[in-house]
């Protein structure tokens, strides 16, 4: 079940595996850690013969951001307990702490800078802010 759009970031926990269909489409899934003092893993799959590049780069350990559908299922373990697993159908994916000219550019906004002579300053006033 697909729930909702999602971005997120996080540490390459199992290094990406590709694997083929039966109509020999390539599926390259991966798990990413999410936690920050305990594991949070998500498994991010890319079906998206664009992705195959930056997947096939992505190493364990490395910081990657993706961007996807959120989608849950549940699994029958071997034990006969049913665990619900979250997966991410990537979209983007993005390796973090790297600047290179052929990697991916996340989103087009433009980044505006206030400066001290601007008049953002007579807007709102200091005492006018509640925190």
């Amino acid at each position: 079940m697909s729930i909702a759009k999602a971005v997120v970031t996080g540490t390459v926990y199992r290094a990406p595996e590709k694997r083929f269909t039966q109509n020999n489409v390539a599926v390259s899934a991966f798990v990413l850690d999410m936690g920050d003092r305990e594991e949070m893993l998500v498994r991010v799959i890319s079906k998206r013969q664009i992705l195959d590049e930056i997947v096939d780069t992505l190493n364990k350990g490395d910081r990657v951001l993706v961007e996807g559908r959120l989608q849950t299922a549940v699994v029958k373990m071997d034990d006969g307990s049913e665990k619900r697993i979250y997966e991410i159908d990537a979209t983007t994916i993005e390796k973090m702490g790297e600047t290179s000219s052929s990697s991916a550019k996340f989103g087009t906004e433009e980044i505006v800078k206030f400066e001290s002579d601007d008049l953002s300053n007579e807007l709102i006033g200091e005492d006018e802010i509640p925190f």
